[in-house]
């Protein structure tokens, strides 16, 4: 059994060309109806070069950002959430702020079930900052597998 999800016609960034948004407050997010609707199931984006500003120094910060989530009814657009992302490359935040606020945006736009935020952050003074926010009740059937990226030790 094949699970088709007919290509919404109010998608406007997937096939088009987009502009960057400005700023994470600006980005639009869009979505599309949960395949096999009937199951909980784990779905997982990496964004192994994340930057933002340090909102002091105004110097460029990097991460190593893991999202996992369960659906509910809809799941995000890989196109808006890597805009999304590459929307923080001007704005001042700090590592807490980015790791936080892109949990906070997917919940407003998807609701999943279940969402985990993994921003492991690479040294600021010498120090890496890793930052962890998670939202909601993950089903008991759903593996959660690990994230993959090893603790510091220069991150290669």
């Amino acid at each position: 059994m094949m699970s088709t999800i007919p290509l919404h016609k109010n998608l406007r960034l997937l096939g088009h060309a987009a502009k960057f948004p400005v700023s994470p407050d600006k980005a639009k997010f869009e979505k599309i109806a949960k395949p096999f609707s009937q199951y909980d199931y784990l779905v997982r984006f990496t964004c192994p070069e994340f930057t933002s500003l340090c909102p002091v120094t105004g110097q460029p910060d990097f991460a190593h950002i893991v999202i996992d989530f369960v659906p509910n009814k809809f799941l995000i657009e890989s196109k808006s959430l890597k805009l999304f992302l590459q929307s923080f490359r001007n704005h001042g935040a700090f590592h807490e702020d980015c790791t936080v606020m892109i949990g906070h945006r997917l919940i407003q736009a998807i609701r999943p079930k279940w969402i985990r935020i993994s921003g492991y952050w690479y040294p600021r003074g010498g120090m890496p900052i890793d930052v962890f926010f998670q939202h909601g009740k993950l089903p008991k059937e759903v593996s959660v597998p690990d994230t993959g990226v090893k603790p510091y030790r220069g991150r290669g």
